[in-house]
């Protein structure tokens, strides 16, 4: 029996309509009928919620093979029993709740949006000083448009920032799952598995676009220098990389966090328990090398007054700390042994 057909027998059995049922989840009565005719899928909270209004296990919902007659009070039962196994089973780890783990997936979703432009904003913060430089001798003074474009720059380097700290504290709840070992129950694993395999094209498709874009982004640089044109054009087309580079990195910031949040409730690749500790023994590090990178760029841009040229400080600063990110890891996991 499908979850529809579940859906369905339960919500007669209680003698309701489709608008009744929809009325009790808050949703629209056409969300009701998807799911009974399997045409969509209810998400976690909905299940969760489901469970609680017609008194029976999830287990029965998300389960094919799951019969009726152990539902209600049996279902109950049978929870306590699953639970008392993963306490016996690994009596130290924390069993993640279904409110848990579907409270934290659509915060990360919802965040990761807003995170991946923030990180796109801080990228984007030259293009104005860029474009302001290249009408300078038509429209503004140079000291003018650097003023101005300088201004901006900050604005933008500052509200991208406080999106960035703003969804990081939201997140810092969760922080555990990257730091601690934990258990799900089996059907909350099966669930974090289909959501993550659901998203994997997605996720392919944002990588693959992301770096399209940052690849497209380079060429009229390269052919303003190969025709050697006028710095005016050299300056459109830098401006034209960077915007084609923050749409890349938004891609891939949205995409990765989504997809790394499945792997930390997975505890998989990254987040494996070995990874973990290795993670605990260098979280220092990113927020002690940004601030130093952060530092070194306002130093050389306000020392020699380059704010067109030390840009360049980033990239470099990114590559540089994956580098030394891996050997610092490296270094960790030889002593571990």
């Amino acid at each position: 029996m499908t979850l529809g057909d579940k859906i369905t027998e339960l919500r007669r059995q209680n003698g309701w309509s489709q608008e009744a049922l929809a009325e009790k989840l808050d949703i629209s009565r056409q969300s009701v009928s998807k799911w009974e005719s399997n045409s969509s899928v209810p998400d976690l909270d909905k299940i969760i919620r489901l469970s609680e209004i017609f008194e029976i296990s999830t287990d029965y919902l998300l389960k094919e093979d799951w019969e009726l007659e152990r539902t209600k009070e049996n279902a109950s039962n049978d929870n306590l029993n699953n639970n008392m196994q993963i306490a016996d089973s690994a009596p130290s780890l924390r069993t993640l709740s279904e409110t848990e783990v579907s409270n934290y997936i659509s915060l990360t979703i919802e965040a990761s949006k807003k995170i991946a432009g923030g990180v796109a904003l801080c990228i984007f913060s030259p293009v104005i000083l860029f474009l302001l430089y290249g009408l300078a001798p038509e429209h503004l003074s140079e000291k003018s448009a650097g003023g101005i474009g300088c201004a901006v720059l900050l604005l933008f380097v500052a509200i991208g920032v406080t999106i960035l700290i703003w969804n990081g504290i939201r997140l810092n709840k969760y922080e555990y799952l990257e730091k601690e070992e934990f258990a799900l129950n089996d059907y909350m694993k099966a669930f974090v598995e289909q959501k993550r395999t659901d998203f994997e094209d997605t996720f392919r498709k944002s990588i693959a676009l992301g770096t399209a874009l940052c690849i497209i982004g380079v060429i009229p640089l390269m052919l303003s220098s190969a025709f050697d044109l006028e710095d005016q054009i050299y300056i459109w087309c830098v401006s034209l990389l960077l915007i084609f580079v923050a749409c890349g990195v938004w891609l891939f910031v949205r995409a990765g966090s989504i997809n790394e949040c499945y792997n930390k409730l997975l505890q998989i690749d990254d987040y494996t328990p070995e990874n973990k500790q290795i993670g605990k023994r260098i979280s220092w590090f990113p927020g002690t090398y940004w601030c130093l990178a952060t530092a070194i760029y306002l130093g050389i841009s306000f020392s020699f007054n380059n704010w067109d040229r030390s840009w360049i400080i980033w990239p470099v600063a990114g590559v540089l700390f994956a580098a030394l990110y891996q050997v610092l890891r490296s270094i960790v996991k030889t002593k571990m042994k």
